[in-house]
This record gives C-alpha cells, structure tokens and sequence, in this order.
C-alpha cells in the first residue's frame, strides 16, 4: 500500500505460526491491519471535530470484523477516516484501532468520539436539545420500571443527551454515519483482505474525485455556499418572518422572541451563542429565531 500510495499511513501485526505445536520459522500471520490514505486525513482538518465508529462482520474464507472511522464536514457530507481490520471486536482491537486513528488522523483536541452502545433505548431520550424536554421525556421513560431508570443514571448524561452534551456531539447521537459508509462497502465484506483494501481505496477515490467536481463547478458558478447552507438559510429566514422580537437588550445581545404560530417565547443570545430552543448550541447552526434577531438588528 505505501509502494503505491506513499502518503497512506498503514500499521500492522501480525502473530507467529504454528503447526501443530512446532513453530514454523520465517513465517508471520497477518493479525490486524489499520489503514487511512491522505486525502481522509487531509479531509478532516475541515470536519467537525467529531468522529463516529463502528464495526461490521467480515465473512467467506477470513473471518474478523472491520472497525470504521467517519466524520461529517459542514455541508452535511460523511467523510470516511480510517479502516482496519481485525480478528474481531475484542478490547486489544478496538485499542489497535483507536490508539492509532488518534496518532495518524485525530491529532487534535477536543473532538468527540460516538460509539455504539448496542443499546437502541437511549435514543428515546437523547435527542431532545433542551433540559426541559429532556426532564418531562426522563419521566416518562422512568414510568415503565426502575430497571429503565437505573440503567439511565448509570450512563453521564453527556454522553447520551444533546442537552447536556458539553458542546461535543454536533447535534450527533447515534453512528448511522458509519452505518451508512458499511452499505457502501457492503459487496467488499466477503473478498480476500488485499481485494478489500483495493476496493476500499477505489470507492474514496470516486467519492473524494467527484466530490472535488462538484466543489470546483460551484466555485466557478460563484457560489459560495453548498446548497445545503443555501437551503437551510432561505428556509430559516422564511420562517423568522413568522416571529415577533418582544424584548431586546442593545448591550447584551439578549433579545425576547415570540413565535406567532404557537405563541411561545424563547429568549436568544447572540454573543453566547444560545437559544431556549437548543438548536443554535447543539447544531452550532443558527436557528430560525437568531435569524430573526438578526434581521431585526441588520446583522449579517
């Protein structure tokens, strides 16, 4: 791989042979292999700082497990990182694995890591972005036994609900990016591991190529936003015609909004950064309620 590709970054291990009882001289076997190739690692200096992993059987001749890194830019778009693959979802491996992504790819601070717990109950309460939403759901969960409730106390809240999250999951709960990223490779699951590597490096070279196409074609058209940003912001803009400023405080970049349709009040603070609603701190994406304050000041 690093004959043909001098900047991937590739480890290996590999353990003795034996047959029967007699070890075999001059001969290793392949035990765990991690591989991330420069476009991925380049990619992520770009990305959120935030990164998901997962893991997927291997079948056919050689058995074992392929762990996935990802991450997501702004404009939405998965960015796969790093691959290996091991004997299996053992602690040694995921150590491997990890130590490695952390030394090679994620070498900065700060960046949140989701895993699966193979627990798909938390997502009945994570998701809600305001302590609020999450107390009255908390309950609710709790009604059905103390087993439930004792799980959840047993789990930081920071890691499992966006309202308490510490600014570390972008709005992310759950791996259903490396989810997607394991159908894409789903055909490559039963070849040999040189075919799947080759085919793990041909499948992001076609992504990374025409994701390049499509950056340079609205680059040349003068547009400098992503679609995706485009259309989030006419959307909110739109919908901040819709919600009245009550109140405002000049010094503090504090307002008071109302929404006309449900008639309820949240109040907005532009230079913390922070709405009652929990999308402008969670998402770190202005919700339709900044946009509105900030039409009422002229702010850009």
């Amino acid at each position: 791989m690093v004959a043909k590709k001098p900047s991937a970054t590739v480890e290996h291990e590999t353990a003795y042979a034996y047959r029967g009882d007699e070890l075999v001289e001059d001969l290793r076997i392949l035990t765990r292999v991690f591989r991330a190739f420069y476009p991925c690692i380049n990619a992520f200096r770009s990305c959120k700082p935030l990164v998901q992993v997962d893991s997927t059987h291997l079948y056919e001749k050689y058995k074992g497990a392929l762990l996935v890194a990802v991450s997501q830019d702004g404009n939405g778009n998965i960015v796969p990182l790093a691959f290996a693959i091991v004997e299996g979802e053992t602690a040694d491996a995921w150590h491997f694995f990890l130590s490695h992504l952390r030394t090679h790819v994620v070498n900065r601070d700060g960046v949140g890591l989701i895993s699966d717990r193979h627990e798909y109950n938390i997502s009945a309460v994570g998701y809600f972005r305001t302590i609020r939403e999450f107390n009255m759901h908390y309950e609710r969960y709790c009604e059905r036994g103390v087993a439930y409730k004792q799980w959840l106390d047993n789990i930081p809240r920071s890691q499992y609900a966006l309202a308490y999250d510490e600014r570390h999951h972008w709005g992310h709960m759950t791996t259903n990016l490396v989810e997607y990223i394991n159908r894409v490779l789903k055909g490559a699951h039963k070849l040999l591991v040189t075919a799947f590597v080759k085919a793990t490096f041909y499948k992001l070279n076609v992504l990374f190529t025409r994701k390049r196409a499509e950056a340079e074609a609205r680059i040349s058209a003068g547009h400098l936003f992503s679609e995706y940003a485009t259309e989030k912001i006419q959307f909110n803009q739109m919908a901040s015609g819709n919600i009245s400023i009550n109140l405002f405080d000049r010094q503090n970049e504090v307002f008071k909004v109302r929404e006309m349709s449900s008639g309820l009040e949240f109040a907005v603070n532009l230079r913390l950064r922070h709405c009652d609603c929990g999308e402008f701190q969670v998402d770190r994406i202005p919700c339709p309620h900044v946009f509105a304050c900030c039409a009422n000041q002229r702010l850009d």
